[in-house]
């Protein structure tokens, strides 16, 4: 008896030492919906820029922003804070030209199941639809509110509507913002103020079920300000709304002001005493595009829609860049990772996927 309590007292030791050497506590998850592992790696894809019928701007305007002969300064011209910062302080994979995959588990390829898999760790054959109704599986956001000291410190902005079912607010409760959908509060500051006014005053290009990822910029942003969450999930939508509407010039803008949005966010935090050096990005898409004619579309009928990426950048991720590594990574083991990055195991009543070892110290 006195043998197994030394074991345990050992172990909660060990365990409580190996938590303390974490410096990570916070997450910001970044989710962009559709953007495709070609782009962040690549570049411009000049076979989709020099058709007329995949854009709208000036042909020499976009080529000047976005061309050049050398893949590398390329993606730094489309992505620079991608390319100049994280690729020296983080991690990127899924560049497939070295045999480094990122894929779907599921076999839909589209948003809801995509997203589902990400957060939940888990592919759920019974989500199907992208009008599925509220899912029925724990996700990891869920389970870090759980944990002592996140109670009521864990939010959701999302650019889609039907990210309320995703991560299940009727069940969970938890502060989440969806598109046309105001922060509430008796002390908001005057940036959260014009923050909520703002998504009103722009055409809603593709309707009410998504607000421009500006607009979600802004409100996620006041939001860590105002009220310092330890763990947000952040939903853009804009590449997959202009990639559907085959527009593939303003799909490269998205990617660019995305690019410029994550890079404000990162300063912001690296200057707030709360979140400096002691909070962690993952950033993925919830599913990938076609290649060719089928670029504007995804699903099980577009190859190669179920490509993905995945970034990570914090003070545990050790900072490997590019990572150039023959390896496969799978969607669902994203959701363990933040977990694992916190110092918790997310369990739960369905299964969770491995968590990616190599993003964690």
């Amino acid at each position: 008896m006195k043998a197994i309590l030394v074991l345990l007292l050992c172990t909660l030791f060990v365990l409580r030492v190996e938590a303390q050497h974490k410096k990570t506590q916070n997450v910001i998850f970044i989710s962009i919906d559709g953007y495709r592992w070609q782009e962040i790696f690549n570049g411009a894809d000049t076979s989709l820029l020099n058709n007329k019928k995949y854009r709208k701007q000036d042909s020499a305007e976009v080529y000047n922003k976005y061309w050049a002969a050398d893949t590398a300064a390329r993606r730094e011209k489309l992505m620079p804070f991608f390319w100049k910062y994280i690729a020296k302080n983080g991690q990127l994979y899924g560049n497939r030209n070295v045999g480094n995959l990122v894929n779907l588990r599921n076999k839909y390829w589209f948003s809801y199941p995509g997203r589902s898999e990400t957060i939940c760790g888990y592919y759920d054959p019974k989500i199907n639809s992208n009008s599925y109704p509220d899912n029925p599986n724990e996700n990891v956001f869920e389970f870090i509110n759980k944990q002592p000291g996140y109670k009521g410190k864990v939010a959701t902005i999302a650019g889609w509507d039907a990210v309320k079912h995703i991560v299940n607010r009727n069940r969970n409760h938890m502060p989440l913002i969806n598109p046309f959908e105001e922060v509430q509060g008796t002390h908001l500051t005057e940036a959260q103020q014009l923050a909520n006014e703002m998504q009103n005053y722009l055409p809603n290009y593709f309707g009410t079920s998504v607000r421009w990822d500006a607009n979600t910029y802004a409100i996620a942003k006041t939001y860590l300000s105002a009220n310092h969450p330890k763990a947000m999930y952040i939903d853009f939508v804009d590449p997959d709304d202009l990639g559907h509407a085959g527009q593939y010039d303003y799909y490269l803008d998205a990617a660019h002001y995305l690019d410029a949005m994550i890079a404000g966010l990162w300063k912001y935090l690296q200057a707030d005493s709360f979140y400096k050096d002691k909070t962690t990005l993952v950033i993925c898409p919830d599913h990938g595009r076609g290649v060719g004619s089928q670029w504007t579309g995804h699903g099980s009928g577009s190859a190669h829609s179920n490509e993905t990426w995945l970034v990570v950048m914090g003070p545990d991720t050790p900072a490997l860049g590019e990572i150039k590594t023959t390896s496969q990574i799978f969607q669902d083991q994203i959701a363990q990772t933040i977990a694992n990055l916190l110092s918790f195991e997310f369990k739960t009543d369905h299964p969770v996927g491995a968590p990616v070892k190599t993003a964690i110290k």
